[in-house]
């Protein structure tokens, strides 16, 4: 008897997203504006679902992947390929000698076993199980110099996810932010080069803001070079118990969009969001008690998607055009995959926006090829995705186009491309969970164990 899979999204994309939230701690800055200063991790409420599930194992990052393990198999999720989250603050602000316990915690709660240090618990990894496929830390962009950077990728990182809200200076001063436009600029720049994929939280209707300045401000997002992200997350602003924000909007200094205004200013966004974009996610989940005003409603995103659909206006934004959603709506679909490149620049580099895609735009598999400006360093391949809900490892895939190799089609057309631009090497920034497939395409480690590379 087939077993019922309860809320397939999760899965739809292919990784099953673990989530491991960070023990409560002020960031070193002080308290933005609108963040709550409550006993949770920093903007998080007690009753967020992800801190009463830490709270449970007294913020263990072990007890929560286990936690999780077994939710996700509850729900008949395949949990061979594995994302894990690291959220609730600003982890690279914590003490040294956590950092270093709690990564290598993720991993040893994988793979079942203890382990004497982080690089046996990786190479472990590679064949466990559990295989952690990606690793996403989240963080501040002036959190992102070149030791953070060696240090995330020594950890097997493989996305970063900053707060950046909005490119404005002067707002960013009035909400105590504590950083500067120029330090967005210079994060996602050192972190595309080390091949990183690159995600911005975004904010619109934040004090000092408007409607007008949000739509503006995103626009410059994907029209200025020195940004240009592979992904977003969109929160609109909320008034949340506890934050500065909140005397702001009782002394009738401030108010929140309604939700029929976040509503529109985020399809405007949708609508501004390229093709090699992705966004992740509409609106964070505030428990009631803990919001004073703001939009409620946690289904937005729904409610957009349906608003989209009746006005039948195009987006290109990638999670909108994925294989698993057309699947999920039910539509027809012609497996019939053609493979399409964009170029770009952005943050002093050539980017190749690789698509495994049908006549209808619907969206099978992608790869980021990354090009420095100045032609040295050797091409890095920042992801590799092939869409379409979790199968396990060595599983027979029921439809036309899974496991039919489109990884290994996108990875031979990047190598095409870095032989054009001049170069005799290519790498890959993988997670530790993936390096046996790049070993089955001809790639090895590095010296420094960090990338998978080969020669062209």
């Amino acid at each position: 008897m087939e077993q019922i899979q309860k809320k397939p999204t999760k899965t739809i994309s292919g990784v099953a997203p673990f989530a491991v939230m960070l023990p409560p701690r002020k960031c070193n800055h002080g308290l933005c504006l609108y963040c709550p200063s409550l006993d949770a991790p920093q903007a998080y409420t007690p009753k967020s679902p992800a801190v009463v599930r830490a709270k449970r194992y007294d913020y263990s990052a072990k007890g929560q992947i286990l936690s999780r393990l077994r939710n996700f198999e509850a729900m008949n999720h395949s949990t061979d390929k594995i994302e894990i989250i690291v959220m609730g603050g600003t982890f690279l602000q914590y003490p040294e000698e956590f950092q270093e316990e709690f990564i290598l915690e993720c991993y040893e709660a994988l793979n079942g076993k203890k382990s004497k240090d982080m690089s046996e618990a990786k190479k472990v990894n590679e064949t466990a199980k559990h295989r952690c496929v990606a690793l996403c830390i989240e963080t501040r962009p002036d959190m992102s110099n070149q030791n953070h950077i060696e240090k995330m990728l020594r950890w097997g990182t493989t996305r970063i996810e900053l707060g950046v809200q909005l490119i404005d200076d002067e707002i960013y001063k009035k909400i105590n932010r504590g950083h500067t436009v120029e330090d967005v600029i210079i994060a996602t720049r050192d972190l595309k080069k080390a091949g990183f994929k690159i995600g911005y939280h975004i904010m619109p209707g934040l004090p000092f803001s408007n409607p007008k300045k949000d739509i503006k401000l995103y626009k410059e997002i994907f029209k200025n070079e020195k940004f240009k992200p592979d992904q977003i997350k969109i929160y609109p602003c909320q008034v949340i118990r506890g934050a500065g924000i909140e005397g702001m909007y009782y002394g009738g200094e401030y108010a929140p969009y309604s939700k029929e205004l976040s509503k529109e200013i985020i399809i405007e966004m949708l609508k501004l969001t390229p093709n090699y974009c992705r966004v992740m996610r509409i609106m964070r989940a505030i428990p009631e008690e803990y919001l004073v005003a703001g939009v409620i409603n946690i289904d937005m995103r729904k409610n957009i998607e349906e608003e989209i659909k009746r006005r039948k206006i195009k987006i290109e934004e990638i999670r909108l055009r994925e294989i698993g959603f057309a699947m999920r709506d039910g539509k027809k679909i012609d497996t019939s995959v053609r493979i399409k490149t964009k170029e770009y620049n952005a943050s002093k580099g050539k980017e190749f926006f690789i698509e495994a895609l049908n006549k209808d735009n619907i969206l099978f598999g992608l790869l980021r090829l990354r090009i420095e400006e100045e032609n040295k360093d050797i091409p890095t391949i920042r992801e590799l995705h092939v869409y379409g809900p979790t199968l396990k490892l060595g599983e027979i895939a029921k439809t036309e186009w899974q496991h039919k190799g489109l990884g290994k089609i996108l990875m031979k057309e990047a190598e095409k491309i870095a032989i054009k631009e001049g170069h005799k090497k290519i790498r890959v920034i993988s997670g530790v969970g993936v390096r046996e497939y790049y070993r089955k395409l001809g790639y090895g480690l590095d010296k420094k164990e960090i990338y998978m590379e080969k020669k062209i």
